[in-house]
């Protein structure tokens, strides 16, 4: 860490990076919390995502790409999304399996889990389609103005279903956006 981060860490008040880190942030980016996890390593959030280890290295997961954090007092279990298609500028998604962070102290991180996942959604809606459904959900990409059009089939829905009525509804969402 910089002197001038470490002085501005302390005059803040927030945290510092753990020892060790081995993700590099963005210049602009600040550490809201860190959370050791009780097998080595540390959850460090900052205000574009969530840093996991990953192997030797951390990775950052942007709020954006968060589809589910669960707090179970113990663990935190986070199920990751992938882009899996587009749809003009929106994303289809898919959800990776739920990985799970045993925290030797949690303070302050489910909180601020939660607050920033919710804080990135504008807009969620259900909507049935010919075999399940999709959730529609617009975003805000931490670091970027504007809002992301997210949707996530239901197990099942039909892929081509899915795409098309995306298609209808970025394209409504793009012109609502384009007019003053």
């Amino acid at each position: 860490m910089s002197v001038w981060r470490r002085f501005v860490s302390l005059l803040s008040g927030r945290p510092e990076l753990p020892a060790g880190f081995t993700g590099r942030l963005d210049g602009d980016e600040d550490v809201l919390a860190v959370a050791a996890l009780a097998r080595g390593g540390h959850l460090v959030l900052t205000q574009l995502g969530l840093w996991v280890p990953e192997g030797a290295q951390a990775r950052r997961i942007g709020w954006q790409w968060v589809s589910k954090a669960v707090w179970d007092r113990s663990a935190l279990v986070l199920t990751e999304a992938v882009s899996d298609g587009e749809a003009g500028e929106a994303v289809l998604l898919a959800d990776l399996p739920p990985q799970r962070f045993v925290l030797a102290d949690p303070g302050r991180v489910p909180e601020l889990v939660r607050t920033r996942i919710t804080g990135s959604i504008r807009s969620s809606q259900h909507r049935e389609l010919p075999g399940g459904g999709a959730w529609f959900v617009q975003r805000k990409v931490p670091g970027r103005n504007g809002v992301v059009l997210q949707v996530r089939p239901n197990p099942g829905t039909d892929r081509g279903t899915v795409l098309a009525v995306t298609a209808e509804i970025e394209a409504r969402w793009r012109q609502a956006r384009s007019q003053p």
